[in-house]
């Protein structure tokens, strides 16, 4: 099968054939914790879930937070199949360049044990949403500088009180929710 392996210290694309078993993505991924994530159209990406905890590097595909190495495959009805985007159009999706916000937040998310891609539910209005984590990072990195200050200093007074990260992280979201509404 048709894979692309991005190498995030390499800042490079390979392209893989292989064979999917039941330990596949243990075994590339030498752990068994994967993440999958959907960013782009008729793909799905496999991460290590332990990236972030070990400190691994950061990357964006579009403005999807991915971070280590990943796997692209195709999907089409929730099967894996070949994967159909170019290297040079996964390429151009690629951006490696993470800026200060984003490397301070995770920097201090990799002291626990969250992982960004679990959704939690939080309420606009009277319709419930599925987010998570890496949106969280997402809206507040688009937030002014205060703001940005407001959430890394919040996540440090989390942590030094060893509180759990995940209803922090929930509070973060609805109130991002509340100042869009």
């Amino acid at each position: 099968m048709r894979a692309l392996h991005i190498q995030r210290d390499a800042e490079s694309i390979e392209e893989l054939d292989i064979k999917i078993q039941a330990n596949t993505f243990y075994t590339f991924f030498n752990s068994i914790l994967i993440d999958e994530i959907a960013p782009i159209k008729e793909h799905m990406l496999y991460c290590d879930a332990n990236a972030l905890s070990e400190k691994k590097k950061p990357f964006f595909i579009g403005e999807q937070l991915v971070i280590g190495d990943a796997l692209l495959l195709g999907r089409y009805d929730f099967e894996d199949v070949d994967a159909k985007i170019s290297k040079e159009e996964l390429a151009s999706l690629i951006k490696y360049e993470v800026n200060d916000f984003y490397r301070e937040a995770l920097e201090l998310l990799s002291q626990t044990d969250i992982n960004l891609y679990r959704t939690f539910e939080v309420q606009k209005n009277e319709e419930k949403l599925a987010l998570n984590s890496e949106w969280v990072l997402y809206t507040f990195n688009m937030a002014d500088e205060r703001t940005r200050a407001y959430f890394i200093d919040e996540l440090k007074k989390v942590l030094q009180k060893s509180e759990a990260v995940e209803p922090f992280m929930q509070k973060m979201a609805q109130l991002a929710l509340n100042a869009a509404a």
